[in-house]
């Protein structure tokens, strides 16, 4: 009898949309749900078989805060294994734009708040997403 294989894990591919508002403002959520429960977030999750991360992204940031947006280009990818609690994710954070929708919390989101890009250091963000959200302001001053 042959020996059964043993199966390999693979890390999860999840999206962040850093929805801006206008060059000084981005959107962000309150978690509702563990991990990080009541920490303010990046709008974002998983990406489902068979979709792309575009999809993924626009379906996430629709499902946590009512807004129809635009993926404008990804801002980075983020891989470090100890990200998420829950297992090893890899993330790509877009920079988007909303383009429709009505801004509320929703799925799961317990609420959320267009944020002050200046005002984050004060914030208890979820994950890593100080890390990015530091990123997008050295990008921002790029610009």
């Amino acid at each position: 009898m042959e020996k059964a294989k043993k199966l390999k894990k693979y890390p999860k591919i999840t999206v962040d949309a850093i929805i801006m508002v206008d060059k000084e403002s981005i959107v962000l959520i309150k978690r509702k749900n563990q991990p990080y429960k009541d920490c303010w977030a990046i709008p974002g999750g998983f990406v489902e078989l068979g979709e792309t991360l575009e999809n993924a992204v626009m379906r996430e940031a629709k499902e946590e805060t009512g807004l129809d947006i635009k993926p404008i280009k990804i801002l980075n990818i983020y891989s470090d294994p100890n990200r998420d609690p829950r297992g090893h994710t890899i993330t790509a954070a877009f920079i988007c734009e909303k383009i429709g929708g009505t801004l509320k919390a929703n799925s799961d989101a317990k609420d959320i708040r267009i944020i002050k890009i200046n005002s984050i250091e004060t914030i208890k963000l979820a994950f890593d997403h100080d890390k990015i959200l530091v990123d997008f302001n050295e990008f921002l001053k790029e610009e």
